[in-house]
């Protein structure tokens, strides 16, 4: 078919120009897509849903314990849903980066004694390694 063709008889040709138009449109299209549409997203946020669902019941189970403070309830907000990092000269091709905690609210029977709220104030922040202006204690 292009066998001893010009490029001038190829670009006449209505069926090669049509062709060509179809398969660069379709090659765009597909470009745009994929800048656009994060197929990673859906599963980036539910992993940042779990780590946050897990960090908050790992930190009200070390709450709880700590004397005086009674029942409690934490609730955080993360930063970011995390990422992956793709890694160059490795065995391993990437590695998770976990949400960073935005801030923490912790609610509790004891939270109007002081000294309670220094213990949960000290134990939330080393644990999560927050910044103390970070933390909401109260009742």
């Amino acid at each position: 078919m292009w066998k001893g063709k010009g490029l001038n008889e190829l670009l006449t040709d209505k069926r090669i120009v049509r062709t060509s138009v179809i398969i660069g449109t379709a090659a765009i299209l597909l470009i745009l897509l994929t800048s656009v549409v994060d197929l990673n997203s859906d599963k980036s946020a539910a992993a940042a849903e779990q780590y946050a669902d897990r960090t908050e019941h790992r930190l009200l189970d070390i709450v709880t314990q700590i004397e005086g403070v009674g029942k409690a309830q934490i609730f955080l907000t993360m930063d970011n849903g995390g990422e992956s990092v793709y890694l160059k000269n490795t065995d391993t091709k990437t590695v998770s980066i976990e949400p960073k905690v935005r801030g923490v609210v912790v609610v509790c029977d004891g939270g109007d004694d002081p000294v309670v709220v220094s213990r949960v104030m000290d134990a939330v922040t080393k644990a999560l390694n927050i910044r103390s202006d970070k933390v909401c204690i109260t009742k």
